[in-house]
């Protein structure tokens, strides 16, 4: 075996230097990798660090805007704002949920509704996204909360602006209101805004369509913090810039005075500028009170409103649906005359009018009737058998003309536009041909015809003025509307029938105005709500088993300026309580304290404003429940979110 060769020292030193040599380039060159990259940082990279420290040390608070307001034709507040202190949970600072939320309870006095619906939120709330507690706080309640904030991580007290109705129920299907933003509602935006704390959106109505002018531009505020959040100071704040304001047409006063004189009953009372279309005033009664749901409306408040057979969350205005009844004869004295009916002409009325084997009865024993008088006494026999000449298929014509079985362009999400019939639309419907018989039912207003509280004042202003007015809601200067296409002697016909209701021997005379020079003209109409054999007629028994009471009108006569419709919800007839409804908010318009004394008459008897009597029953149906069902709960919570 061979013995190894020995390495010379010389040898040895090369090896060393070599490796020397490649480990110090190799450290160089990471150094020169590592000095390239700090200067990378600190020149290139500097502003994006720069911020992430500022960050550190800088929190940037979004301050909520304020609403744009609603105001009234005048200017008149509708929806305002007014300040006030909140409570907001994040729930992705909470801590201990439970002990939480009964901390904030015992401290803000909440009710039991109203702590579970926090919980409730509160389990299913994701990220930041706030969940409302209580707004509206006095300064005292806020107080207490901010002084035990170390101990309660994740809750915010501010001070802000709430959203503030002063008409409150009033204004409830008008306005609509606003709530706080859904989780489906922020994930389509993103926006950091729309979680802020306070901040709301339109939800419903008039809040939800012009929320883009409304919702205003966000404010903010830096203050300096420690590592652990700790305020040290304020830095800068910059103000938040309020939305614009949004003007209606509607005269404020009117409309809460219609409000009010609604009472204790279930319908809608509409008023038209019959030059401009303007729409005056828009009600519709039982109403929700537009506050309770902009604070979050509880789960029992909530089923007490589900439960009324009044349904007021239904905006009838819009969305109720009616038999016009005998409220479309004037139009229909128009589509007699454009197919060539003398006005002049007489039909004798013996208590009805026979079909083939089948009798259908009138309202009584009128004698002989012309086209004027036959709108003064309402006599059907006259509408029957001149209807039943001409056939329906030539009057629905006429009746979309006055603006029936239409939908209007106006900026509310739901609106319903009824049915007037023909026999293209009965072929389409039923597969069947129509019937005479259709049409005798039809030109009094019954059978398949259905209209909106809206359609019919739309009616009346046309008829009043002649021209084609179509709703508008926003205030602003527009065009003349143009001239019907029927000429002013037929509109003249119309006209002359419904001053008689009024102020002739009509079906409205106790309804006739005490102004001076003011004639109030108009047309009743009572509408079946099931078919009824005998004498009964739907003039008693239950409620949901009446007729619905309707009147259309306009005034002054000589020079209509106002075109109103009233529609009273199982009211057992127009005359009987739509009329006089009618009567005292036109009298508004021409004399305040004749109409005030005779409304503050009346709610001495009904006890008291909406609001007085809606809180009574609210507090009578919470003592006498057990508490709402998960399934209220569960409206309750998706009402919130959705349109009514």
């Amino acid at each position: 075996m061979k013995s190894p060769k020995p390495v010379s020292s010389a040898q040895q030193n090369f090896t060393f230097t070599r490796r020397t040599m490649f480990i110090g380039g190799v450290q160089a060159a990471l150094g020169l990798v590592l000095s390239a990259r700090m200067a990378y940082i600190a020149v290139a990279e500097n502003e994006k660090y720069k911020l992430l420290s500022e960050s550190n040390r800088v929190n940037l608070t979004l301050i909520p805007p304020r609403r744009g307001w609603f105001i009234d034709r005048y200017g008149k507040p509708i929806a305002t704002n007014r300040a006030d202190f909140r409570v907001d949970l994040i729930p992705e600072r909470v801590v201990n949920k439970e002990k939480t939320v009964a901390t904030l309870s015992k401290l803000l006095n909440l009710s039991q509704d109203a702590t579970e619906r926090v919980s409730r939120e509160l389990k299913k709330a994701k990220g930041f996204q706030p969940i409302q507690v209580a707004d509206g706080l006095d300064y005292d309640s806020y107080a207490k909360v901010s002084v035990r904030l170390p101990e309660l991580p994740g809750v915010s007290p501010r001070q802000g602006f709430s959203r503030y109705y002063p008409s409150g129920p009033a204004v409830g299907h008008l306005i609509g209101y606003v709530g706080v933003v859904s989780a489906e509602e922020y994930q389509e935006r993103r926006d950091p805004l729309l979680i802020t704390p306070g901040f709301k959106i339109g939800k419903a109505g008039l809040e939800k369509s012009y929320e883009e002018q409304l919702k205003g531009t966000p404010g903010a505020k830096r203050v300096e913090v420690t590592a652990r959040g700790k305020i040290v100071r304020d830095l800068s704040t910059k103000g938040d810039i309020p939305g614009d304001p949004v003007q209606l047409t509607i005269d404020i006063d009117l409309h809460n005075y219609a409000a009010r004189r609604l009472g204790q009953e279930s319908g809608s009372v509409i008023i038209f500028d019959c030059w401009t279309g303007d729409l005056l005033c828009m009600v519709s009664m039982p109403s929700f009170d537009p506050n309770s749901f902009s604070d979050g409306i509880g789960s029992l408040e909530y089923k007490w409103l589900r439960e009324d057979d009044h349904i007021p969350l239904l905006n009838k205005s819009l969305q109720g649906l009616y038999p016009p009844g005998s409220t479309l004869k004037p139009m229909a004295a128009v589509a007699f005359q454009k197919h060539g009916i003398d006005p002049d002409e007489t039909v004798f009325c013996g208590g009805g009018y026979r079909l083939g084997n089948r009798v259908f009865k009138c309202l009584g024993h009128h004698g002989t009737m012309n086209m004027r008088n036959a709108i003064m006494k309402s006599c059907n026999t006259y509408f029957y058998s001149m209807g039943n000449r001409v056939g329906y298929d030539a009057i629905a014509p006429v009746a979309r003309e006055f603006g029936l079985g239409q939908e209007f362009d106006l900026p509310f999400q739901s609106q319903y536009y009824g049915t007037i019939p023909d026999s293209e639309w009965m072929k389409r419907k039923y597969d069947k041909e129509w019937a005479r018989s259709d049409t005798l039912n039809a030109v009094i207003g019954q059978g398949y015809v259905l209209t909106s509280p809206l359609q019919l004042a739309v009616m009346a202003a046309r008829i009043a003025s002649g021209l084609k007015v179509d709703p508008h809601i926003l205030y602003k200067k527009r065009k003349a509307a143009p001239h019907l296409p029927f000429p002013e002697e037929h509109l003249a016909v119309a006209r002359d029938g419904m001053d008689l209701v009024v102020n002739g021997a009509g079906t409205a005379v106790r309804s006739r105005l005490d102004i001076p020079d003011v004639k109030l003209a108009g047309k009743t109409g009572t509408a079946q709500v099931r078919a009824i054999t005998g004498s009964y007629r739907g003039k008693g028994g239950l409620w949901k088993h009446r007729d619905h009471g309707l009147f259309v009108c306009f005034a002054p006569v000589g020079n209509p300026r106002y075109g109103a419709s009233v529609v009273i919800e199982h009211g057992m007839g127009g005359a009987r309580a739509a009329a006089p409804v009618a009567k005292d908010v036109l009298t508004f318009l021409y004399d305040r304290e004749q109409a005030m004394a005779t409304l503050e008459s009346l709610e001495a008897g009904w006890g008291g404003t909406p609001e007085q009597r809606m809180a009574r029953s609210l507090a009578a149906f919470t003592a006498a429940s057990n508490g709402p069902s998960k399934a209220d709960s569960e409206a309750a919570q998706k009402k919130e979110a959705d349109p009514i």
